[in-house]
């Protein structure tokens, strides 16, 4: 990634904001951010906006614009073929138990998700289309997804232009920060399969004592 990195910062003008719209874009309409995640080259734009070499509003709405787009894509693409995609493709990647826990996740927290799993490295390539595959509303998806999706441009901008030359330890954090928002996540996940665990076992028993009663009553 720091090749790539060095690469974009000898770029300059359009080229620069095609890679800022495409790659976030990339992330979860093809799965591009299990290779390469798309926060970097925001970043690195953030930099060349220091240097006065690009405009910051400008790097700002061109990776907006790819992150809302291709999250969108990606919802559509779960959607259509999620379950295969899954089965098949990303399984190659993710355990498969991790992707069936991520899907009820979603399913069970809905909108929220979509913000929060903007800002996490592997969340982000995954949320879009696992959305699609839980059905969720697209009106829902899009309300989260736009909101997620510029917050997330904005601060990954904002980052790598308040860093300046230093974007690399920048880049370090936000990976750092990535990573505890995904263990904070997981945990979540967990405690809501044990609460879910121990409420199925409580209702089961009172359904067996109210099985029990109804039994002694007849007799």
């Amino acid at each position: 990634m720091t090749s790539i990195a060095n690469y974009v910062l000898t770029l300059h003008g359009w080229l620069v904001l095609l890679l800022v719209f495409l790659l976030p874009a990339a992330e979860s309409s093809i799965f591009l951010g299990f290779i390469f995640p798309g926060e970097t080259v925001v970043i690195v734009a953030g930099v060349l906006a220091f240097e006065h070499q690009e405009s910051l509003g400008l790097v700002m709405a061109a990776a907006s614009l790819g992150a809302i787009i291709g999250d969108s894509v990606g919802y559509f693409v779960g959607k259509r073929w999620g379950r295969s995609l899954i089965d098949n493709q990303l399984s190659r990647f993710v355990k498969p138990a991790h992707l069936l826990r991520a899907e009820e996740f979603m399913m069970r927290r809905g909108g929220p998700g979509v913000f929060v799993g903007r800002f996490t490295t592997a969340l982000r390539v995954l949320v879009p289309g696992l959305s699609g595959v839980s059905n969720m509303r697209y009106k829902t998806f899009a309300l989260y997804n736009v909101s997620g999706g510029i917050a997330w441009s904005v601060s990954m901008a904002m980052l790598g232009y308040l860093g300046g030359q230093s974007y690399r330890q920048v880049e370090k954090v936000a990976g750092d920060v990535s990573y505890v928002i995904l263990a904070l996540v997981v945990v979540a996940i967990v405690a809501f399969l044990v609460y879910r665990k121990r409420r199925e076992r409580s209702i089961n028993a009172g359904y067996e004592e109210r099985i029990g009663e109804g039994e002694r009553t007849s007799k």
